[in-house]
C-alpha cells in the first residue's frame, strides 16, 4: 500500500486464545507502540456428549463487539486476527458453516496417526511438513472425518482466523504461517502439499488460495462496516498463528536468541531461515512452521500453563481455600526446589480434568508415583511440580533445538502470559543457565498490530525494525540465572 502520512496508525488486533480472547487498539508511530485492552471475553471447547466444540459464532459475535469499542474510542485504520493453530471450518457452497468446529483435544484423532501411517511413513510426512508429529494436526482430524457427511459436503477448509477473516470480508484464503501447521503444506515450496492430501484420500480441493502475512484481504462487508460503525476499513492478514505473531513480537537485538512463547501452550525454540529436515531433528520431533517474512519458527510444542490452570481450575471446584494464582506462586517460591518433578508432555496431561479421581492434579500425582518421586499433596506443591518441570522441559528443548539447527544460544526470550509468572522465569533462567527477558506479555498482539502498520504504510522494513520500536517502547525483566541447584541430575530423573 501507499505510504500514509506521518500521523500513527490504530489498528484493531484481535488475539484469540483457547482460554480467552482479547480486542486491542494498538497504536503505531515512528516512535510510538501501544496497546489498549478494549475488549476481553472467555473461551473455552465446549463438551458435547464426549466431543468438544468451539463456539466460533460466539467468537466471532465478541469479536463484533470488540471491533465496535475500537471504532468508538478513535481511528481505526485496519484489522487483523491471529488465533490458535490447526482447527478449522468446513464451509458448503453457499459458503455456509456444517457446523461447530471440533476442538484440538477433542478425542476423535485416537488412532488415526497410525492409519495415516499405512500409506505415508512418519519420514516422508517430515519431509513434506516439516511438523512435530502431535495427533491433533489437521491433517489427522481431516482423516478422521473421511466418510462423514460434513466432509463429503465441504467446499472449502478454513482455519479459524480464516475462517472469522471469511465471515468480516467474505473473502476466501488461508494465510501461510496457520497454513503451515496442517501438516498438508510444504515446508519448502510454501504451497499446499496437493499429491500428500491425494494420497489420504482428503478432497484436495477444499484447501484455499494461500496468502502472505501483510496482504490486504479486503475491506469489511458493508453490512459488518455498518454494524462496527466504520466503513470500508482494511482487513488484514498478519501472522495469523499467534505463536507466529508472538515471535514478530519479540523484544530480540540479537541473532543468538531462543524464545519461547508461554501461555496455554508452550512454543520453544529459534527463528530461522530455513528448515531443519534432518532425520535427527523428525526422531526430536520438532516442528517446522513458517513465519512472519519467510522465516521459519523452528520449535518444539510443550504442555503449557494449562496444566496449571486446570489445576487451579479443579481446585476451585472442590472449594479449597488459598488456591487463587498469586497465593500459589507465593508459596510455590518458597516450597523446596526440584523435589518433585515429572514429564510436563506426558499426553494424559493433553485434556480437560474430569472427575475428582481424573483431575489435573490427581494426574501430576500419579506421574509422579510411576516415575518414583515424592508425590505432591498439597497445591502448593503441585504448583512447584508444575513450575519445575516446565522450567526442565524449556531448558532440554532449547538446547536441543541449538545443538540441531547448528545454532548458539546466549539469551531466552519469554513472551506472553508466562513472562508474568516471575518464578517461572527465574526457574527457566537457572535451569539454561542464561539470561531469561521476560516480556512483553501481549507479544502476538504487539506483532499482529506491527505486521498491519506496515501494510498500512508505516516505516517498518523488517522484523529488525519492529523489534527496534519495540524494545524503545517496552520494558523487560531480566532474570540472570542462579547456582546452587543440580538441574542436571533433575532432567536425569525425568528420563528426558
Amino acid at each position: 500500500m501507499t505510504a500514509r502520512s506521518a500521523e500513527p496508525i490504530r489498528v484493531a488486533a484481535v488475539d484469540l486464545g483457547a482460554t480467552s480472547g482479547r480486542v486491542m487498539a494498538c497504536r503505531v508511530g515512528a516512535r510510538t507502540l501501544h496497546l489498549e485492552e478494549l475488549h476481553r471475553f472467555s473461551n473455552g471447547a465446549v463438551p458435547v456428549r464426549g466431543d468438544l466444540y468451539w463456539d466460533v459464532l460466539g467468537i466471532h459475535r465478541e469479536v463484533l463487539v470488540g471491533l465496535r469499542e475500537v471504532a468508538r474510542t478513535g481511528e481505526l485504520h485496519g484489522v487483523g486476527i491471529d488465533s490458535w493453530a490447526v482447527d478449522y471450518g468446513l464451509l458448503d457452497c453457499d459458503g455456509r458453516l456444517l457446523g461447530n468446529p471440533r476442538s484440538h483435544r477433542d478425542p476423535r484423532t485416537a488412532g488415526v496417526p497410525d492409519q495415516v501411517r499405512a500409506s505415508v511413513s512418519d519420514a516422508e510426512l517430515y519431509d513434506i511438513s516439516g511438523l512435530q508429529q502431535l495427533p491433533f494436526n489437521t491433517v489427522y482430524q481431516l482423516v478422521s472425518e473421511l466418510g462423514l457427511p460434513s466432509l463429503e459436503a465441504a467446499e472449502h477448509l478454513l482455519l479459524l482466523p480464516d475462517l472469522l477473516t471469511y465471515w468480516l470480508t467474505g473473502e476466501l484464503g488461508a494465510e501461510r504461517t496457520n497454513a503451515s501447521t496442517t501438516g498438508l503444506y510444504d515446508v519448502r515450496t510454501r504451497e499446499w502439499a496437493l499429491d500428500l492430501a491425494k494420497r489420504l484420500g482428503l478432497p484436495w480441493s477444499i484447501l484455499p488460495p494461500l496468502r502472505d502475512p501483510g496482504s490486504v484481504v479486503g475491506p469489511l462487508l458493508p453490512a459488518v462496516g455498518e454494524h462496527v460503525g466504520r466503513p470500508d476499513v482494511p482487513v488484514i492478514a498478519v501472522g495469523s498463528h499467534d505463536t507466529a505473531s508472538a515471535v514478530v513480537g519479540v523484544p530480540a537485538a540479537e541473532e543468538s536468541f531462543a524464545y519461547i512463547s508461554s501461555g496455554t501452550w508452550s512454543l520453544v525454540g529459534l527463528e530461522l531461515e530455513s528448515p531443519v529436515l534432518s532425520e535427527d531433528a523428525r526422531i526430536a520431533d520438532f516442528t517446522n512452521e513458517g513465519g512472519v517474512d519467510g522465516t521459519i519458527r523452528f520449535l518444539k510444542n510443550v504442555m503449557g500453563l494449562w496444566v496449571l490452570s486446570e489445576s487451579v481450575r479443579a481446585w476451585a471446584d472442590q472449594r479449597l481455600t488459598d488456591v487463587t494464582l498469586p497465593a500459589l506462586l507465593a508459596g510455590a517460591a518458597q516450597a523446596p526446589p526440584l523435589r518433585t518433578v515429572v514429564d510436563i508432555n506426558d499426553p494424559r496431561l493433553l485434556t480437560p480434568g474430569t472427575a475428582s479421581a481424573d483431575s489435573m492434579p490427581a494426574r501430576i500425582q500419579e506421574l509422579a508415583r510411576e516415575a518414583g518421586e515424592p508425590i505432591p499433596r498439597t497445591p502448593v506443591a503441585i504448583t512447584r511440580t508444575i513450575l519445575d518441570s516446565l522450567a526442565l522441559a524449556y531448558r532440554r528443548n532449547i538446547r536441543l533445538a541449538a545443538s540441531l539447527a547448528g545454532r548458539d544460544v546466549d539469551v531466552v526470550h519469554l513472551v506472553g502470559g508466562g513472562s508474568q509468572n516471575t518464578l517461572l522465569c527465574q526457574l527457566t533462567a537457572d535451569a539454561l543457565g542464561v539470561p531469561v527477558l521476560a516480556g512483553p506479555a501481549e507479544a502476538a498482539a504487539l506483532g499482529n498490530g506491527l505486521v498491519q502498520a506496515r501494510a498500512l504504510g508505516a516505516d517498518l522494513p523488517d522484523l529488525a525494525a519492529m523489534r527496534a520500536l519495540i524494545r524503545r517502547t517496552h520494558d523487560v525483566r531480566r532474570h540472570e540465572p542462579r547456582s546452587g541447584l543440580d538441574w542436571e541430575a533433575a532432567a536425569a530423573r525425568v528420563g528426558r
